[in-house]
């Protein structure tokens, strides 16, 4: 059974905290969608990716091409990706469920600490998810790294 970790952004951009997770899921051997609820959110952090540093090459790939099942991480606005993934993670308040909770290694919710339209999305997921009996955890970045916090 896996569990959902809310990473509240508040002191690094979306990316570099993507970045991160992104490479330790990949030393886990995790393949991983990242749902996004827009196209164009989601093909501007292709690029962004696609700009990282040599040594810390992230393979990925956008949704929709010819070999999206042997992508390790794969970008997508939809609720099922092609790449069976161990982990989703969740952008741009993009849904996730407690059955998805249950079913991966680990689902991420990560969301913007300074916009709240964000702030409530992410609120309520956390709701909707405990309500069901998911397992989930806080994790915040206030004293400038990453920090579990007790959990409400």
């Amino acid at each position: 059974m896996g569990a959902a970790y809310f990473y509240h952004l508040t002191r690094r951009p979306l990316v570099e905290t993507l970045r991160m997770l992104l490479g330790k899921s990949l030393e886990n051997d995790w393949t991983v969608a990242v749902r996004g609820t827009d196209k164009q959110a989601l093909a501007d952090l292709d690029r962004v990716l696609w700009l990282g540093p040599e040594e810390d090459f992230l393979p990925h790939a956008m949704a929709g091409g010819d070999d999206d099942a042997l992508q390790p991480v794969l970008l997508t606005t939809q609720n099922t990706a092609a790449n069976a993934p161990d982990c989703v993670m969740s952008v741009h308040g993009a849904p996730v469920t407690a059955e998805e909770v249950a079913a991966l290694q680990r689902v991420c919710v990560l969301f913007d600490g300074d916009d709240e339209s964000a702030l409530n999305v992410a609120r309520g997921q956390w709701k909707t998810l405990k309500d069901a009996g998911a397992s989930a955890q806080y994790w915040s970045e206030e004293s400038g790294r990453w920090e579990k916090k007790a959990q409400t």
